[in-house]
């Protein structure tokens, strides 16, 4: 019999021996975003230079991680980078997107801890660089790290300023979700807004609605495609928390499944809640999604208002690697 011991030997004898003498390898990260304990929040893979991947290629690891998404950086010359920040591409199952929260997030962090890594320092909450700025098909959004409360690594994501769509009617929207015009709150707006992707905020009344929405989805995707812009989502929140320490709880249902933290939501959520007057410019709320799936994801989030713009629009929260593995091409 074979312990566990010669298994392991023995399954790494055969990996090894599997593999062409010529494969490409490409080392990968996953990192849990938007929490600060594993297996919790959102998980990402990043691949922190893939430099010589296809574009097939990447959509096909994207599509092999099944994950929400999974990100690809390409390191150039640190002139460049200076000037334009660290080329990233964003990438779900079955397309490239120009933006999404928790990718950017989680990106920056991988690469701020690589960056004290190879300083030959642990990586510590105060180590490694306060900034990095990523280039992303939306242009250059900035992550900029600090120490929490906790002791941990927190980045805040400066996201591009807000801009407003179309106002959608709240009976119509209630009888989308089979609920009732009065479950949800009146006097808020449901808008659909975007800080790089859109996003039509809905605001419901009571905690265990929320908890509880089983709508038809298809339904949901139809009425968007007709009445919003291209890749917009429905992002569901209520202020009832039950928790004096949360501001909002959020929830994101699409065909794709239960999204555990939605960055770019979140910060469209932020521009409304200071548009409308629901908070003040630049006061801190507090999110938790994904508490209904088991994966609670805590955003922070804060937006200023100059005029009738709203801009400085930011997400934050932690993100803690779980994983390390190479891919062999």
């Amino acid at each position: 019999m074979m312990g566990a011991g010669g298994a392991v030997a023995a399954v790494s004898r055969f990996a090894a021996a599997d593999q062409p003498e010529n494969a490409r390898r490409y080392s990968f990260v996953q990192i849990d975003v938007f929490t600060s304990h594993r297996l919790q929040g959102n998980p990402l893979v990043v691949f922190p230079d893939a430099r010589g991947l296809s574009d097939a290629e990447m959509q096909d690891l994207a599509r092999e991680t099944n994950l929400q998404e999974t990100t690809f950086v390409f390191p150039r010359d640190p002139a460049v980078e200076q000037q334009k920040g660290i080329k990233v591409r964003i990438f779900v199952p079955n397309a490239e997107i120009p933006f999404a929260g928790h990718p950017t997030l989680g990106t920056a962090m991988v690469l701020r801890n690589r960056a004290v890594s190879a300083h030959g320092a642990t990586v510590k909450p105060e180590s490694g660089p306060k900034e990095i700025v990523l280039d992303l098909q939306v242009g250059k959004i900035p992550v900029a790290f600090r120490t929490d409360d906790q002791g941990n690594a927190f980045g805040e994501m400066h996201q591009v300023d807000a801009s407003f769509g179309p106002l959608h009617d709240h009976a119509t929207v209630a009888e989308l979700l089979d609920l009732k015009a009065s479950d949800l709150v009146a006097d808020w707006p449901i808008q659909t807004v975007s800080t790089g992707l859109y996003f039509a905020i809905v605001p419901i009344r009571e905690l265990h609605t929320l908890q509880t929405l089983n709508p038809d989805l298809r339904k949901l995707r139809a009425y968007l495609d007709h009445h919003g812009p291209a890749y917009c989502d429905f992002y569901f929140v209520t202020r009832d928390t039950h928790d004096a320490n949360v501001g909002l709880r959020a929830r994101a249902l699409s065909l794709d499944g239960e999204d555990p933290a939605t960055g770019s939501a979140a910060g469209c959520t932020a521009s409304w809640l200071v548009r409308y007057g629901i908070v003040k410019p630049g006061q801190t709320v507090h999110i938790l999604q994904g508490a209904e799936i088991h994966r609670p994801s805590h955003l922070l989030v804060r937006a200023d208002k100059a005029g009738d713009k709203i801009v400085n629009v930011r997400v934050g929260g932690n993100a803690i690697e779980v994983v390390e593995g190479q891919v062999h091409l």
